[in-house]
């Protein structure tokens, strides 16, 4: 189904793969895996024929997929065959309704009105977004614009399913959807599927093969149980020993009433907060303080208001009612006093190199020095990317790179919106260790997030939404009747 022989492409004068040579057998699920810009998703832009045709990239060596030579075939073509779910879903949705994105690609083969209605109805139901058809792809959460991206691709019914980390931004129930259904893709319909993730708890169960890159190259391959048995190349590469999450909900890892309230006066107050979009609230009757020098975290299902919350802590959203409060009631200086992390690295980075984004918000408040400036590069991992347009790195380096920003301000506050996108554990680690010494110096940190892993080991306190509305805070739970499902979580 898919053949690579000596496959290797450059970004101008940067090489992105080396020497890649793979063979995938029809309705074979390949995981492919590696530490953050190791060239998964060059390789992915590849097989879905967005290099050469679309990406500037230089691509020499032989490529097949299902029947196509990528070079000699146009993306029209490719796609009929090959279909693609981006790390960036945003990208790839231009709909003004949920139903007709999905309905789009099917629309466009020229297919019978039945049909399509038919693949729309199946896609919506896959992917649990049926209430949200008629919802605008804009006004999604962040995972839910993951879902109607798959959802759009599986309504193609392709031969091959190329999806680069398609659980990033998704919680627990929506990740097991989408694992049984690409389950059941390759049962039904022997869809090749090639997966290019980070959390591979679930991806290794599906996958009859892993692919490891490190540099661009291939560095290990063959069934998950032996190569994720080699712990050496999983501490050099950063990467997770892939063990089952937990599966309990949130509310059951939440020990309620878990922190006494402090006496100290809060950094950050919500009173009755009610906040959304052109009139709708998404989080209503919000009561909430953070304190200073607090690691927080806050979780919930996809759609729960997370990303709203965080958008009003930050002064980017007005609330529609109640009030929101900062100390003593003085006006929050964007990034000194409050600085956010989006989810899409891409919507807060716009210069020319990586060390002027990092070095951009210090000099505008005249407030840079040079050791600070070079130690936060060293803890992104990003002194050797310096001199590198963000806009050209891979998704976990612009990720680093916009975290780099924030923290050049040493903010007082710092909300970080799902930071996991494109990290590998050991980049991840090491950013969330430098954060906990900074949290540790006064900082107070935010950190939404559905990974049970990062919760567990940095935050204090734990807040969780449902439905726009507080339903628990507390503590992560450390009791005897929970150590056995921290053990394995902690692998």
């Amino acid at each position: 189904m898919i053949h690579i022989r000596d496959l290797n492409v450059h970004y101008g004068d940067i090489p992105a793969l080396q020497d890649i040579s793979l063979q995938v057998a029809p309705g074979e699920c390949l995981l492919v895996t590696g530490p953050s810009g190791c060239g998964k998703s060059t390789l992915g832009r590849v097989l879905g024929g967005l290099i050469p045709h679309a990406i500037p990239a230089q691509l020499t060596g032989q490529v097949e997929v299902a029947g196509l030579s990528l070079q000699s075939h146009s993306i029209p073509e490719i796609a009929q065959k090959v279909g693609m779910v981006f790390q960036r879903p945003a990208s790839q949705l231009f709909h003004l309704h949920v139903e007709d994105e999905v309905a789009f690609g099917p629309r466009n083969l020229g297919l019978e009105e039945e049909e399509v209605s038919q693949r729309v109805e199946w896609a919506l139901q896959t992917t649990g977004l049926v209430p949200l058809r008629q919802a605008r792809p804009s006004q999604l959460s962040g995972g839910q614009k993951q879902c109607l991206a798959i959802a759009a691709a599986l309504a193609m019914r392709p031969q091959v399913l190329v999806l680069d980390e398609p659980t990033a931004s998704l919680d627990v129930p929506n990740t097991r959807r989408v694992i049984d259904t690409l389950t059941n893709l390759r049962a039904e319909h022997g869809v090749t599927i090639i997966l290019i993730e980070h959390r591979l708890a679930e991806a290794a169960q599906l996958a009859n093969r892993v692919v490891i890159m490190e540099a661009g190259r291939i560095v290990a391959s063959g069934p998950p149980q032996d190569v994720f048995a080699d712990r050496a190349l999983r501490e050099r590469l950063g990467l997770r020993r892939p063990t089952e999450e937990p599966s309990i909900s949130w509310s059951s890892l939440i020990r309620r009433n878990g922190s006494g309230q402090p006496t100290e006066q809060p950094l950050l107050s919500f009173e009755a907060v009610s906040a959304g979009f052109n009139g709708h609230a998404v989080i209503h009757e919000i009561d909430l303080q953070l304190y200073p020098g607090e690691f927080t975290a806050l979780v919930g299902d996809n759609g729960a208001g997370k990303s709203t919350l965080a958008m009003v802590a930050a002064g980017l959203i007005k609330p529609q009612s109640g009030r929101l409060r900062f100390l003593d009631g003085v006006r929050p200086r964007p990034g000194l006093d409050v600085a956010l992390l989006f989810q899409d690295p891409q919507e807060q980075l716009f210069t020319d190199s990586v060390d002027e984004e990092v070095a951009f918000g210090a000099e505008n408040y005249d407030a840079f020095d040079p050791d600070t400036h070079r130690r936060i590069l060293q803890e992104a991992d990003l002194l050797e990317l310096r001199q590198r347009r963000p806009q050209v790195l891979s998704v976990g380096q612009q990720q680093r790179t916009a975290l780099a920003s924030c923290l050049s301000l040493r903010p007082r506050l710092l909300i970080l919106d799902e930071p996991t996108l494109g990290q590998d554990w050991g980049h991840l680690q090491r950013l969330m260790d430098y954060l906990r010494l900074l949290n540790q110096m006064g900082t107070t940190i935010l950190l939404i997030s559905h990974d049970y892993k990062l919760v567990h080991h940095y935050a204090h306190r734990v807040i969780l939404l449902k439905d726009g509305r507080i339903e628990q805070i507390g503590k992560i739970d450390h009791s005897p009747q929970l150590e056995a499902t921290y053990e394995t979580l902690n692998a």
